[in-house]
């Protein structure tokens, strides 16, 4: 996931700009590995209800004969239940790539479960959009494909009255559009474009996590982009209370998939996004302080993904007045929920610390607020945590440190470099980089750090690394920027 570069840093004059230019070449290719990462994932919503998983249930291949079986029984039983039960099975099979291919080959199969996926008939018509789900979970295109007749009625029950089964339509769009060119192809005639604005409209009255757009959302094309756009920022308003319901809430987590392909990213800006989401970043901050609701985190790690990718979009620079809030208020509020995950959820730590990055990456007015606050020491404690906590910590201290001899004066003296001497002696050899990089930047800028550096046995921590190959270079660059400061 962590992308490093190879290479002497050099202690010459030309070394702040050299590390500048290298950090920024880091930074935009993690950006495009988490985007990527999340826009090409699938979803899968299984609900083994307790009466399903009793002996005899356990999920088997299919072969030939029984997948018509169970199609046969489904389409002509004589009850409700019976035929819904042989769906069930079905569906238990379709776990399994082995009856996903047999299936799709199968003459007549696909028209049958979509003749049952479009009955009357409730229960029959839930167990064939399930079975439709297993299969857009299938990683080969030619099953999703095979999925292409359903489509059609999966967006048309998007404007239904089940928030459950307008969920599994959603999911089950998202997958088979991550997979297939030709089911995104087909989508557009279709009209899935007024169908999910229609669904991300109905976002505020629905009770549960059913508006997942964002498995629909993972298609970046522009005129999805630019519908859901302009859907966005009203439903973000709706979440902007004091006393929010955080189940409720939780319809949220397509939101930050609307940010990842920024292909519209202006535009969410310029309807107010960044201010509306900074809002309720303030909220979450009090309400944690209020609150001990294991459910916030479904409110909070939607916010932070949202802010983190809109921050990334070069329209930000120049719109930055949008965001109509004091930085310090905001760099506070990040350290409450930081402080509130590390107790709580320390999953979402990465999350906190990835927008904090994106906010100090381009901006000393966010550099000073964290350091007038004087939350580096803070910052600091969060080390370690985990080695992906570390690293993003660390890089946060050099977007800090690299601003200059101003902003360095406040990280020494102080207790950064003995956090320092203990990330050198990290078996991961990115926190390991990362240290490195941030202890050059501080001795350019503050020649006497590298003195106390020396006296603190600093010379034996980096031995410990000079025959490691991919850091050989950057501990004799600093070996030698330290000996001459």
């Amino acid at each position: 996931m962590w992308l490093r570069r190879q290479g002497c840093l050099r202690p010459a004059g030309c070394g702040v700009e050299e590390l500048r230019r290298r950090r920024r070449e880091r930074e935009a290719a993690l950006r495009k590995a988490r985007r990527e990462q999340q826009l090409i994932s699938k979803r899968l919503l299984r609900d083994d209800a307790p009466e399903e998983g009793e002996g005899g249930c356990v999920a088997v291949i299919l072969g030939q004969a029984e997948i018509q079986q169970f199609l046969q029984l489904a389409q002509r039983g004589t009850e409700e239940k019976e035929r819904g039960r042989a769906l069930v099975s079905l569906r238990r099979g379709l776990q399994h790539p082995e009856t996903q291919q047999t299936f799709i080959w199968l003459e007549g199969s696909m028209r049958t479960l979509v003749g049952l996926l479009t009955s009357n008939q409730a229960l029959l018509q839930l167990e064939a959009a399930r079975c439709l789900h297993e299969l857009s979970h299938s990683e080969q295109s030619a099953v999703a494909e095979a999925c292409l007749p359903a489509t059609s009625y999966l967006l048309t029950y998007l404007s239904g009255h089940s928030s459950d089964f307008i969920e599994l339509c959603l999911y089950t769009l998202g997958n088979l559009i991550v997979e297939s060119e030709a089911v995104r192809r087909q989508l557009l005639p279709q009209g899935i474009v007024p169908a999910l604005a229609a669904c991300v409209q109905l976002c505020p009255r629905l009770h549960s996590p059913t508006t997942h757009a964002a498995t629909v959302a993972t298609w970046p094309k522009a005129e999805l982009w630019g519908c859901c756009g302009v859907c966005l920022v009203p439903s973000l308003h709706h979440l902007q209370v004091a006393q929010a319901n955080w189940e409720s809430a939780a319809e949220l987590p397509w939101a930050p998939f609307l940010t990842l392909s920024q292909v519209n990213n202006a535009l969410l800006i310029t309807h107010g996004a960044l201010s509306t989401l900074g809002l309720l970043l303030l909220d979450l901050a009090g309400a944690v302080q209020r609150t001990e609701d294991a459910g916030l985190e479904l409110l909070a790690c939607p916010v932070l993904r949202c802010l983190s990718n809109l921050l990334t979009e070069a329209a930000v620079g120049a719109v930055g007045e949008q965001m109509q809030l004091r930085d310090e208020r905001v760099v506070a509020a990040l350290f409450i929920l930081l402080q509130f995950f590390l107790q709580k959820q320390p999953s979402l730590l990465p999350e906190g610390l990835w927008l904090l990055n994106n906010l100090t990456a381009n901006s000393p007015s966010f550099c000073t607020s964290l350091l007038s606050l004087d939350l580096i020491e803070p910052l600091l404690q969060l080390l370690p945590v985990s080695n992906v906590v570390s690293l993003l910590v660390l890089t946060v201290l050099c977007n800090v440190a690299e601003k200059g001899p101003a902003y360095c004066q406040h990280l020494w003296p102080g207790p950064l470099l003995c956090s320092l001497l203990g990330t050198l002696a990290f078996s991961d050899t990115e926190v390991v980089g990362q240290s490195l990089e941030l202890l050059q930047l501080l001795f350019l800028y503050r020649p006497e750090a590298a003195q106390a550096f020396l006296q603190q046995s600093g010379l034996q921590a980096l031995e410990r690394h000079e025959k490691e190959a991919q850091l050989q270079d950057r501990v004799h660059a600093l070996q030698q920027t330290a000996l001459h400061s």
